[in-house]
């Protein structure tokens, strides 16, 4: 908890103002059984009708007093709770964009959402009631029990046995139940990533009738995070009953003793209703403190999972080469590739994905040129995108050297190194908002006409032009109210508005027709600013004619050449290119 604090030193003032104005009503509120006392001993007991207007204006002034101080309290401790939430929020976001994919894949999407809402929120009220409750309970109830010697001293001794029975059951209760809020905190994310999981695969669990399945399994585990919740809730609620009847023993033998005290002359009624408001004060304030006990107990629990994120690391350390750090044409030279060396070559590159046991990558060793088309082609799994995902640096090859424009890809920092890839991934992502908002990820400095000469390339502008408003159509969420293949030429299109040194099409022409593909193909290769083009794809016609082919089989390259090279004499390559032409098999 200590090292989330920091979100919270810009509200320093609020901090500090929240819980003195809290005080302040405190102080108040301890005077108010002393007035009472005086209203009973000196106005009823003598009739003073003076006496009780003026203590009863006097308690008025109290309650207004208090009640301003009260509303101040609230205002500053809202204020820094919120502020102290967003900042966290903030950062926490700001640092999971900078882990790696390594990382990512490890955490869990379902956990980081937890962490980025549900606990963050928790943190916010656990704020929110520390500052203003956290100094006002244990003051009043030490407080009463100091204006209670001032009464009467005997009768006071019992609230100090009290006090130390009622503080071993609230923070024995709050000891109890943090770990089991740690479990709470796990079930939830995995309510949530099973949650995720069916929204995301709906259509998949419809088509293969497995409805009554997950259903299952999401009433078990939501069983098991009911379970917990009830369990941990039962600990919780006992504190409220038991200090009840700690209380509420302390009573009886208050007022026992306050009576045999004024029948023996030694103290007045006044002073054992001055005595009873007081253990009531104790009463209520210790109700208070028990609800915060149980919400700082939440809040620590939430604190060290927000705390875990925070101290995960990217294993992808940045390099230092970029064009704004250098001076020299030549190092410039090598950035924008005008050194002559290949655009990209691998260099007896492996990879092994965190806790993936076997490499999913072996010895794979090729180069390509500056504005050449490659293709990637193979099987199911064979390591296709994994070839490809180390170029942008998604992930960091395990042994070998992946290089982009004579310079190991690890010497650039991450952003200039993206900035000369354009990237299509294989599942077609759009957001929220118009077609030119969702272009302009690819080139926030893109002008309409970039834009439209991107989607004339990408073979978008056909259906865009059908559209209300154009560039001003909204799409849904993920694309919802686009096609496969609209959202798949969007994307295109996005990569291509920021005008790459590298293109890579990762199997992102799968949901268009053949003539849409060729004619991508086509626009791709007659663009000006001689681009090096990586298309990886199952579909033989995508890329047979690339200027080489990388044939991929189990992580491994089967074999590189021409179509008609590895047509001749590459197996892997016959039997995916007939299994797709069995017309050109039988030809021959």
């Amino acid at each position: 908890m200590k090292s989330l604090l920091k979100y919270i030193k810009d509200y320093k003032k609020e901090s500090i103002l929240a819980p003195l104005f809290k005080m302040l009503e405190a102080s108040f509120e301890l005077m108010v059984p002393l007035v009472m006392a005086s209203i009973i001993d000196r106005g009823i007991a003598y009739n003073d009708t003076a006496q009780i207007i003026k203590m009863g204006l006097v308690l008025v002034l109290l309650a207004a007093v208090g009640l301003v101080s009260a509303v101040t309290a609230q205002y500053f401790s809202a204020k820094a709770a919120v502020g102290f939430a967003t900042k966290l929020r903030s950062a926490l976001f700001a640092h999971i964009q900078s882990l790696s994919y390594t990382e990512l894949d490890t955490i869990g999407t379902s956990t980081l959402i937890t962490r980025m809402t549900s606990d963050v929120n928790q943190l916010q009220n656990g704020v929110n009631l520390t500052l203003r409750l956290l100094l006002r309970s244990p003051f009043i109830v030490f407080g009463a029990m100091i204006m209670a010697f001032t009464v009467d001293v005997k009768a006071a001794l019992i609230f100090v046995v009290a006090i130390p029975l009622l503080s071993i059951v609230v923070f024995g209760i709050m000891i109890a139940s943090i770990p089991l809020y740690k479990k709470v905190q796990a079930a939830l994310d995995k309510i949530l990533g099973r949650t995720r999981e069916n929204l995301a695969g709906a259509r998949v669990i419809r088509a293969f009738c497995n409805e009554e399945a997950e259903t299952a399994d999401f009433e078990q585990e939501n069983e098991l995070l009911l379970n917990t919740q009830v369990f941990v809730g039962k600990i919780s609620a006992a504190m409220n009953p038991v200090t009840y009847i700690i209380i509420n023993i302390a009573l009886v033998v208050l007022l026992w003793t306050g009576a045999v005290r004024v029948d023996n002359g030694i103290i007045t009624q006044g002073a054992v209703v001055a005595l009873v408001n007081y253990m009531s004060q104790i009463l209520v304030e210790l109700v208070k403190l028990a609800n915060l006990i149980i919400q700082l107990t939440k809040a620590l629990a939430c604190a060290k999972r927000v705390e875990g994120i925070f101290a995960i690391t990217s294993s992808m350390e940045d390099g230092k080469l970029n064009a704004n750090a250098f001076s020299s044409e030549n190092d410039i030279g090598v950035i924008n590739g005008a050194d002559g060396s290949p655009a990209i070559a691998y260099d007896h590159v492996s990879l092994t994905y965190s806790g993936g046991g076997d490499e999913s990558l072996t010895d794979i060793n090729f180069t390509v040129k500056r504005g050449e088309t490659v293709g990637i082609i193979g099987g199911t799994g064979s390591g296709k995108t994994s070839v490809v995902n180390l170029i942008p640096r998604f992930y960091d090859a395990t042994k070998g050297t992946v290089r982009i424009n004579g310079k190991d890809i690890r010497d650039y920092q991450v952003e200039t190194l993206r900035d000369m890839i354009g990237v299509v991934p294989q599942k077609a992502v759009l957001f929220k908002g118009t077609i030119r908002e969702n272009l302009l990820w690819g080139n926030e400095n893109a002008s309409d006409a970039d834009i439209e000469d991107a989607l004339r390339i990408s073979q978008a502008k056909e259906f865009v032009d059908t559209k209300d408003g154009r560039l001003d159509f909204m799409i849904a969420q993920g694309g919802k109210n686009l096609s496969g293949g609209q959202k798949q030429r969007l994307t295109i299109a996005r990569a291509i508005v920021r005008k790459p040194q590298i293109l890579i099409l990762d199997d992102s022409a799968s949901a268009l027709d053949f003539a849409t593909d060729a004619k991508l193909r086509a626009a791709i290769k007659g663009m000006e600013n001689d681009m090096t083009v990586i298309i990886v794809s199952q579909r033989a016609a995508s890329i047979q004619y690339a200027d080489q082919i990388v044939v991929m089989d189990d992580g491994a390259v089967a074999g590189i050449g021409t179509h008609e090279e590895l047509l001749a004499g590459n197996e892997i390559y016959q039997e995916i290119y007939y299994s797709q032409f069995p017309d050109k098999k039988a030809a021959n």
